[in-house]
């Protein structure tokens, strides 16, 4: 299948959209299962919580890792769908990435499934505070830190602001941070592997999908059921189910029309196509 029958699928409706790591490959943010991602183990919420051994691996590599996040910029792919949502086309973005990218681009409804990098809570007393905030206080404690631990030639950063990093014996020796209100466990506001996503934000994506007249799906595997419960959902209301992604997807039975291939290519074809004036 191809960008006409995409086109066929979508036109004429409104849109809301599924958009996963394979959306940020294009802004230099590998996805988890891409041939060019770094090996990556993504910490459980499980071991976070077991011990200050995992929590100090944690931000040591998170103190590196969410910089070179803060400062990626959005892509095309992004571009083309805040571009739909403000013609009217696109009716919002359910996103399971932690990126922040889709509200850079402009985009106005964006439901942050996983939560975003940007802002640390307080497990016990529910302070909150900026991730740029804590990363002060994270270089006064551990001085040099991040240019000591950086790679030459670059790192490889998960799109959850993990980070590879080349001196483990510094991870061994950073100082991390608890909460400086009731001394309770800091942690990014992410949904962890092994972790629930709240009710309430759940419930204001169904909503989302449920205002649309079908579903895409943008550079998602579906591999974990935060987002193919929506695929689910949207298949079992009759809706139309769109997916563009560079490999195989766990919805692909559900799936309307598919197409393997990147996201920012075809988001922005879909953009000319489905709203011409923006190309004119």
């Amino acid at each position: 299948m191809g960008i006409s029958e995409l086109v066929g699928v979508l036109s004429g409706r409104r849109i809301a959209v599924l958009t996963g790591a394979g959306l940020s490959t294009d802004s230099g943010i590998p996805d988890y299962r891409g041939p060019d991602s770094p090996a990556s183990n993504p910490m459980t919420i499980s071991q976070f919580l077991s011990g200050p051994e995992f929590r100090r691996r944690y931000w040591a590599r998170n103190h590196v890792g969410w910089r070179h996040m803060d400062a990626s910029a959005p892509n095309a792919g992004h571009r083309a769908l805040a571009a739909l949502e403000a013609a009217g086309v696109v009716v919002g973005v359910i996103t399971q990435n932690v990126d922040l990218l889709h509200t850079k681009a402009g985009s106005r409804v964006v439901i942050n499934l996983h939560g975003t990098y940007a802002q640390v809570i307080c497990l016990g007393c529910g302070l909150t505070m900026s991730r740029a905030a804590l990363a002060e206080e994270l270089h006064a404690r551990n001085p040099g830190f991040a240019e000591r631990a950086e790679p030459v030639g670059g790192i490889g950063v998960a799109p959850d602001a993990d980070a590879l990093v080349s001196d483990p014996a510094s991870i061994a020796a950073f100082r991390y941070l608890d909460c400086p209100r009731c001394t309770g466990i800091l942690k990014p506001d992410i949904v962890y592997f092994g972790e629930n996503v709240a009710k309430e934000v759940v419930q204001q994506a169904y909503s989302l999908v449920d205002a649309a007249d079908a579903l895409l799906v943008a550079g998602s595997s579906l591999t974990v059921f935060s987002g193919y419960r929506f695929v689910r959902h949207a298949a079992a209301r009759g809706m139309p189910v769109a997916i563009v992604n560079r490999g195989a997807t766990r919805g692909d039975d559900l799936a309307t029309v598919k197409l393997v291939a990147g996201c920012s290519e075809i988001l922005t074809l879909l953009a000319g196509e489905l709203t011409p004036v923006i190309s004119a």
